[in-house]
């Protein structure tokens, strides 16, 4: 999946992140392997991969042996591994999140003064080809899934990046948006 995931990051928003982290340190919550790191353009960012799995994170170790792996539950908001961080970064993780996680994630983040890059989140668009009569009952069905709780409250589901949006710019946060069609 990682080279679909790299084709549908929006190339400006990506760039813009990097920028702004030029050679600091970038957290990856719920880093899985650290797909998100090898995916970034600047070779100076710095990587510190938090993950619950272990064996995500051994493979996460095994393929980027220069990134710090970090094990790490993120329900445990206050014990998430940002110490020396410039930005917080995710990858199709926030449709999996509340909106009560994500307001506290934000929170947490305003007062530390660290930005905050996230991708490849759930919109609730799908579509197959040939398109058949009962795609709309299962897009209905997996929308419904996408909203339970994943072990951090009710998850946002399809609705995460308008939450996202308009969760981080109420704590002040400038926020860019840009579709990234998997």
């Amino acid at each position: 999946r990682e080279p679909a995931d790299r084709a549908a990051r929006d190339p400006g928003l990506l760039a813009a992140a990097a920028d702004w982290l030029g050679a600091g340190l970038a957290a990856d919550l719920g880093a899985g392997t650290g797909a998100l790191a090898r995916a970034w353009p600047d070779e100076q960012a710095r990587w510190r991969l938090a993950e619950r799995d272990p064996a995500l994170l051994g493979e996460a170790h095994r393929r980027m042996p220069e990134a710090e792996t970090v094990a790490a539950d993120l329900a445990e908001l206050d014990a998430l591994p940002l110490g020396g961080v410039r930005l917080a970064a995710c990858s199709a993780l926030l449709d999996l999140v509340s909106a009560a996680w994500l307001e506290a994630l934000a929170a947490r983040l305003a007062a530390g003064g660290l930005g905050f890059y996230a991708a490849l989140s759930y919109d609730g668009r799908m579509a197959w080809e040939p398109s058949l009569a009962q795609d709309d009952r299962v897009v209905a069905a997996f929308n419904a899934d996408q909203r339970r709780d994943k072990g951090l409250g009710p998850a946002l589901g399809p609705e995460a990046g308008s939450a996202a949006a308009r969760i981080f710019a109420g704590q002040g946060f400038v926020v860019r948006m840009a579709p990234s069609p998997w």
